[in-house]
């Protein structure tokens, strides 16, 4: 039995204008927007923390994080494949119910086995970096934050699945309450645990990593509860017969996702491998890299929450076989992603200062605030490129057209970006800031080739699917 059929949270009829679209965009991408924001606050508030216990400590965490973000963000684009599957099946309608189910149970199957091998590629943090040429004492700190950041992998995961599969079902709003609620625990804890505050012992480094895992079973916590309590969520029964398994769609879900999974990691390597760069370069480099991409990264929140949003949007048009529906509704997504990139690119221009002042004091970190905003002005660049590649990405997820858009982020990365951060950062001796031109050049070529492989999506892809 599996309990009563639920009315498909689809009951609107496709958008019959672009106005229409945007609109119902909007409603759906500004709780994921608000929700990604805030998340960049929750990495913030550990930043800030962290930074104050000085620069090799500062360096260990931003190594550290940068792995804890390739892994655990590859592990989340994998199990993410679920949000278009589970979109599709709402535009279907037919069978619905079961099909959110399915899709849900497994995926999170598939987090709680590759939890365990991110896992255990964290706690080789230390040898991955010195082999990497990293200072020894950066390497060693980095190693002891990444054992007890390691704890943290599976209830992310699993929070970061719930949030996408609650939003796909019509319930976006409640990733912002639950992001609220991880920041507020990520203030408490980080000033709890990294100075001894409230009778708390001083754990420095470790203590912000102990926060982050506070912070990510907290945010677990919340949303399990959401599944059980929330009334429209509820209906689908998300979490029953957990140990039932369905491995064909295990693999369908592996197969769509694991495209998903590569192409996150190359871009999120292409910033981990600038920020190993930086630190051929300086420690001074490292922590400018971290100050100016982490302005640069909260930004990129808006672009990204459209880029969920319009997976889901494209793929309810893709499910209902609505070719016209599909088109309108990605080209909305990429429109709007490019155009909140103008706005963040012209406030990178005009205030670069005060933006890095909110991490740094000009006067005590001269050479860090000084470079930081140099690499600041290349990213105003970057950030118009950034926006495009992300939602275009996502839209192409809607319409489950994943593997050729990760050959293009992998050759566009790693070949044109990296490849030319070593080129100018190096070979023509320009330093951090040829390192961030690579990341502009990597950026603005798969950027151009993710929008035309969606201008041709009709030729290239199958019919979409009916019921």
């Amino acid at each position: 039995m599996h309990g009563p059929a639920a009315p498909t949270p689809l009951t609107e009829a496709p958008p019959p204008t672009w106005r229409a679209e945007l609109a119902a965009l909007a409603r759906l991408a500004g709780p994921l927007i608000g929700a990604n924001l805030l998340q960049m606050a929750v990495f913030a508030v550990d930043v800030v923390f962290v930074a104050r216990l000085g620069p090799t400590e500062f360096a260990a965490a931003t190594l550290g994080v940068y792995i804890f973000h390739i892994f655990a963000f590859g592990l989340i684009g994998m199990v993410g494949a679920a949000e278009p599957l589970i979109a599709a099946s709402l535009g279907r309608k037919v069978g619905a119910v079961r099909q959110v189910r399915r899709s849900f149970r497994m995926a999170m199957w598939l987090a709680a086995i590759g939890s365990l091998a991110v896992m255990a590629v964290l706690n080789l943090a230390a040898p991955i970096l010195r082999l990497a040429g990293q200072d020894a004492a950066v390497a060693a700190r980095a190693g002891d934050f990444c054992r007890v950041l390691s704890l943290a992998v599976l209830p992310a995961v699993m929070a970061a699945l719930i949030r996408l599969t609650a939003a796909a079902l019509g319930r976006p709003g409640w990733a912002l309450v639950v992001t609220t609620l991880a920041l507020g625990v990520a203030v408490l804890g980080n000033w709890c645990l990294v100075f001894g505050n409230a009778g708390f012992p001083a754990l420095g480094l470790e203590g912000a990593a102990l926060s982050s895992v506070l912070v990510s079973c907290a945010t677990c916590a919340a949303y399990i509860v959401i599944l059980l309590t929330d009334r429209k969520l509820r209906r689908f029964r998300l979490l029953g017969k957990w140990w039932r398994a369905e491995w064909s769609r295990m693999v369908e879900i592996a197969r769509l996702g694991a495209p998903i999974a590569l192409g996150w990691m190359a871009e999120g390597g292409l910033f981990g491998g600038a920020a190993l760069l930086m630190g051929l370069i300086s420690v001074t480099a490292i922590d400018a890299h971290a100050v100016a991409l982490n302005i640069a990264a909260i930004a990129f929140q808006i672009p990204f929450g459209l880029a969920q949003a319009g997976t889901i949007r494209v793929g309810y048009a893709y499910g209902a076989g609505d070719r016209a529906w599909i088109g309108r509704a990605g080209n909305v997504a990429i429109g709007s992603g490019i155009a909140v990139m103008v706005l963040s690119a012209a406030i990178f221009w005009a205030v670069p200062h005060w933006l890095v002042r909110l991490y740094v004091d000009p006067a005590r970190e001269t050479a860090v605030a000084s470079m930081a905003i140099g690499l600041l002005g290349i990213a105003a660049i970057f950030q118009l490129v950034d926006g495009a590649q992300a939602v275009a990405a996502g839209v192409l997820r809607g319409v489950q057209d994943t593997r050729v858009p990760m050959m293009i982020q992998v050759g566009g990365y790693w070949g044109a970006g990296f490849g030319t951060a070593l080129l100018l950062g190096f070979g023509l001796g320009w330093g951090a800031r040829g390192v961030w031109w690579g990341l502009a050049a990597g950026l603005g070529v798969v950027s151009v080739l993710l929008i035309w492989r969606w201008s041709r999506r009709d030729r290239l892809r199958p019919t979409p699917r009916t019921a």
